[in-house]
């Protein structure tokens, strides 16, 4: 008490050092961080513990409510400043770019900035009004897999925690977790109908779970090997790849085996159904895709430089996706058993790729904490999406409607992106409004080329 000088509760479950601490606006919650690596809420009268948040790794430096008491400021050792939504009680965005520890944050009174100092000898003012982005946060270990239902209300993610989440997309809060598997959970996926979730895990089983109740269907599908990845076909027959390199199909109803289609010699990190269901598709550490016809087991094998961490047909089922250790992505045309084109200028390598809805667009998940947007029929960038995860990125899935990407990453969580891209007429009128001047010859030389020197900003004309 300020007043008295007598003491008032004792917050206690901080397991190391309490480092930082803050009051919201209203006076009633006090949040705290520390060398734990988590941020803590308490009641500001009872001293009863609120929520807990996990920010990742690192030890929490500096927290601080925004003036409206809608967001926590949280920085600290792992570099990243992130934006706490107090109510979704969840990560809405990750501000990355200092080059060591962030040991202060403040926001502005207006609270549309928020002022960063770090020990790398810089403060840093950041823009942080809302983009509509969210950050899920739960998981306790590496984010594997995303796919979103076909209804594209929620989206699943599994987890080295053992666990896959469900969440509801539109308030970034968890719905499910579907607990059971002995290991890590490396793939998930939705049945066709939405009605049951795929799991795959290391422990040698995939699970059917119920996508309402969060319960199993069936009894675990086990097999001999652990499962690296797992998908549904149109008719809802289901598909494995383990570890030892086997590709077994699964009667989805009853949990009994199929047809097991042997032929790749180390583990099966991808596997995908065409969209007709007459083909599953599959990439491999032995440095192969495998093109296997469901019916007689028979495959067609592409050979590649390197192990296929990813594959994944397109909507029209016409081009095959291929994402390859030596930094590659490759489209390959299905009809013609060649490699139609090659995504140009990469410098990361891709543990996922996804094909927007339309098939207009691919999205990679790279190695340098980034996800890229590339135009399906020219293969150049059309965007990269940077600034939310904090370390590589493992998997991405396009929405249904194809306006949001959800990525999974190392870093422990998912984020989703609102993705409509820009036309390029205004494109470049965003570009013209963000800088307040024309392009210069250096710039329109990079970004325009072959454009002629006029002034590109209409205000410059």
């Amino acid at each position: 008490d300020a007043t008295t000088g007598k003491p008032g509760p004792k917050l206690t479950g901080h397991t190391a050092q309490v480092i930082s601490v803050a009051f919201s606006p209203d006076g009633r919650t006090i949040a705290t961080g520390g060398g734990d690596g988590t941020m803590r809420l308490w009641d500001a009268v009872s001293g009863k513990p609120g929520p807990e948040v996990d920010v990742l790794t690192g030890t929490v430096l500096s927290v601080a409510f925004s003036p409206d008491g809608r967001t926590i400021a949280i920085a600290g050792t792992n570099r990243v400043t992130r934006l706490w939504d107090v109510a979704t009680r969840a990560m809405s965005k990750s501000l990355i770019g200092h080059t060591d520890a962030v040991n202060a944050v403040a926001f502005s009174p207006d609270g549309r900035t928020l002022a960063t100092g770090s020990d790398d000898t810089t403060a840093r003012l950041w823009k942080v009004t809302a983009s509509g982005d969210t950050s899920l946060v739960g998981h306790t270990d590496i984010v594997y897999s995303v796919a979103f239902s076909p209804d594209g209300d929620t989206v699943a993610s599994s987890s080295g925690d053992k666990t896959a989440i469900l969440w509801d997309v539109a308030t970034g809060r968890k719905r499910l977790s579907l607990t059971g598997h002995k290991d890590v959970v490396l793939a998930v996926t939705f049945s066709p109908d939405g009605h049951t979730v795929a799991t795959a895990g290391a422990d040698g089983t995939a699970r059917l779970w119920d996508a309402t109740t969060g319960k199993p269907r069936l009894a675990p599908l086990s097999g001999t090997t652990p499962l690296h990845s797992v998908a549904f076909g149109p008719d809802g027959r289901l598909v494995t790849g383990g570890r030892d390199g086997t590709v077994q199909l699964w009667d989805a109803d009853t949990g009994k085996p199929g047809k097991t289609l042997k032929g790749h010699t180390e583990a099966v990190f991808s596997a995908a159904f065409s969209p007709d269901g007459r083909t599953v598709a599959t990439g491999s550490a032995d440095k192969t895709v495998r093109l296997w016809d469901v019916t007689s087991g028979k495959a067609h094998t592409i050979t590649t430089p390197d192990q296929v961490h990813d594959v994944t047909f397109s909507p029209d089922g016409r081009t095959l996706a291929i994402a390859v250790g030596d930094y590659t992505v490759r489209l390959w045309d299905v009809a013609t058993r060649t490699t139609r084109t090659t995504l140009a200028g990469r410098i990361d390598v891709a543990a996922s790729v996804a094909f927007s809805p339309d098939g207009r667009t691919l999205a990679t998940g790279d190695s340098g904490w980034t996800t890229g947007l590339w135009d399906a029929t020219t293969g150049k960038n059309r965007m990269t999406l940077i600034g939310q995860h904090a370390d590589e990125v493992t998997s991405v899935a396009f929405s249904p409607d194809g306006r949001v990407l959800a990525s999974g990453s190392v870093d422990k969580t998912v984020h989703l992106w609102h993705v409509a891209l820009p036309g390029p007429a205004e494109a470049i009128r965003t570009i013209c409004r963000a800088a307040g001047r024309d392009l210069t010859k250096q710039e329109r030389t990079a970004y325009l080329p072959g454009r002629s020197a006029d002034p590109v900003c209409p205000s410059q004309a």
